[in-house]
């Protein structure tokens, strides 16, 4: 490949298509760190106001470190994989353990790890997480990997490689450092990131035209998926796990008068989905949900995971007095927004307040 054509290229449509986000406004490691965590399986959209409530409310890695977990869940509602929650207020506060006493927030800011190694060693951040943040942070010459990523380079080689299998990601790899400008890794990264994500996107069909977008491509020239016709086939994945069907039951008991309601929630510990949120009384059956009694007000949702397909009923029992459920406790109903709960838990919550006709929840 003729990499000086492909980089002027490249960072020509950079400069005339780029999208103005707040991430690339700073070359603060925490910040950058940040919204890499965020961006994680999540649309730029979407992690947009989570970057900035997460930044509004702690400005500072020293700021998150000091939050309590439930905190940073809650704040965290309704991304999905938690685990990413749970990791990130994890190393802020080893980030905060190892480094030395510092004596203001301002000061806080530098507290981020300044090499690869010591971004790699965070708990959650893995080699592509770590060269991301190194290059966006430090301009240092990591490639930055994503799904986006990954989708151009295998038009540009013509690679029908599984991206996401281990051979794969070993050869995608160096595919991308072969790449990489060294020169100007944030640059590049960014570059071909947004690329990705704007323009070589799954589709290559323009949605106002039909026609291909190929065609008009400002890189066609040095792209064998183009050459050989094969781009709109690329990437390839491996296969899809077959999905686990689970069918979880929850009962909602609400004791008490209109607007004093109260009822039971407990923290899921054990090693599963939504480790360390809150839920609802829960009964897991093998076949199906379980049918409700009489007039019980409930919602059925199927909601996907990646390796599960979860049928869920939550069904609103109104009862004399509460239950007395080991590992439950007993709290206001109108308190549930200070317990970090699952997406598919506030998607119910939503769809029973919805319910016309009946007594709000």
């Amino acid at each position: 490949m003729n990499l000086a054509y492909f980089y002027r290229q490249l960072y020509q449509w950079w400069e005339h298509n780029k999208r103005e986000l707040p991430w690339r406004e700073t070359e603060d490691g925490y910040r950058i760190w940040l919204s890499e965590i965020i961006l994680q399986q999540t649309r730029v959209q979407q992690g947009m106001e989570y970057y900035h409530r997460f930044i509004e409310r702690w400005p500072t890695v020293a700021d998150l470190a000091k939050a309590g977990e439930q905190e940073v869940l809650r704040e965290w509602q309704g991304l999905g994989y938690y685990s990413r929650a749970r990791n990130l207020h994890k190393a802020a506060r080893q980030i905060v353990e190892s480094a030395p006493r510092q004596g203001t927030k301002a000061e806080g800011q530098s507290l981020f790890p300044r090499t690869f190694e010591e971004i790699r060693a965070l708990p959650g951040v893995g080699d592509y997480t770590a060269g991301a943040i190194a290059s966006f942070a430090y301009n240092m010459p990591y490639p930055a990997i994503d799904g986006n990523v990954y989708r151009v380079v295998a038009r540009l080689k013509d690679c029908a490689e599984p991206f996401d299998s281990s051979s794969g990601k070993k050869l995608f790899h160096r595919y991308i450092d072969e790449m990489l400008d060294r020169t100007n890794p944030r640059l590049f990264n960014s570059a071909i990131m947004e690329f990705g994500a704007l323009y070589c996107t799954p589709s290559l069909t323009d949605s106002e035209t039909g026609a291909c977008v190929c065609e008009r491509c400002v890189i066609k020239e040095v792209c064998k998926g183009y050459a050989h016709h094969t781009a709109g086939l690329l990437p390839v994945r491996k296969p899809r796990p077959t999905l686990r069907d689970r069918y979880l039951n929850y009962r909602i008991y609400l004791s008490g008068e209109k607007g004093e309601l109260h009822t039971l929630i407990h923290q899921r510990k054990e090693k599963d989905i939504w480790q360390h949120l809150w839920e609802f009384v829960l009964e897991e059956s093998e076949q199906g949900v379980l049918p409700v009694k009489g007039q019980t007000r409930f919602v059925d949702i199927n909601h996907v995971l990646s390796h599960q397909r979860l049928h869920t009923r939550f069904s609103v029992l109104y009862v004399e007095q509460l239950p007395s459920i080991e590992g439950y406790r007993a709290v206001p109903l109108a308190s549930l927004d200070e317990y970090g709960m699952s997406r598919l838990t506030l998607k119910a919550l939503d769809q029973l307040r919805a319910t016309a006709g009946l007594r709000p929840l």
